[in-house]
């Protein structure tokens, strides 16, 4: 008998109370509580109890954040440490002011209450993350007008207008616009083809003509001369 007895109060005193707990997350700059209640009935159960990093050890808290005596508030490591639940009603949830990264990790709830391992605890996980960045909106580029001293610049955003099918510049490779356009085109094409060798032979002619009467004047001074 006394072998077990003994067995039991050495697995108390090295694996502790049994917890709960629960995981609470938040972001960086935001004030963040860990809940923790436990049941008032009466007067007389308003009791003692203390906040702490790191898991709840067999008793008291490690890292000691506050304390309370059931009414109010007579242990304090740092301002960003508050209870603000009602603590007679058993709200002694713990807020963080202006969290940050460094917060994240176990906090210990414990709740005092009368007899031997009859302690109410709770460990918590907090995890602290960094605030999402936000995407950018597009930037619209204006242009400042310099103005007379004494008076107000102002600013103003210029939007191109855009430019439509028929105000778009027509290029000479492009398609006819008409049918006589294109009618005028071809009879100038033809015009150009036949006009080309008309021109062409009769400056030949003109060049054979000068040919002959050259030889014909030079017959007739051979002529004379012989004579």
């Amino acid at each position: 008998m006394s072998y077990f007895c003994m067995n039991w109060i050495l697995l108390i005193l090295f694996t502790g109370p049994t917890v709960s707990g629960s995981l609470v997350k938040g972001k960086v700059g935001q004030n963040v509580t860990v809940p923790c209640f436990y049941s008032v009935k009466r007067t007389q159960d308003i009791t003692s109890m203390c906040w702490g990093r790191d898991s709840c050890p067999v008793s008291k808290c490690y890292r000691t954040l506050i304390w309370t005596d059931g009414w109010k508030v007579t242990e304090r490591y740092s301002r960003r440490y508050t209870l603000e639940g009602n603590l007679q009603m058993g709200d002694v949830s713990l807020t963080i002011v202006n969290a940050q990264e460094a917060d994240s990790g176990i906090y210990c709830c414990r709740v005092e209450i009368s007899g031997w391992f009859n302690d109410q605890t709770s460990n918590h996980k907090v995890v602290i993350e960094k605030a999402s960045i936000s995407t950018a909106s597009p930037h619209t580029y204006t242009s400042e007008q310099t103005s007379a001293p004494g008076t107000t610049s102002k600013s103003s955003t210029r939007t191109w207008p855009s430019v439509s099918a028929s105000e778009a510049p027509q290029t000479a490779s492009g398609p006819c616009l008409s049918t006589s356009d294109c009618l005028d085109v071809t009879s100038n094409l033809q015009n150009v083809s036949v006009s080309l060798p008309s021109q062409h032979y009769s400056e030949n002619g003109l060049y054979i003509g000068i040919g002959l009467c050259a030889a014909l004047l030079a017959v007739l001074i051979l002529a004379l001369f012989l004579t």
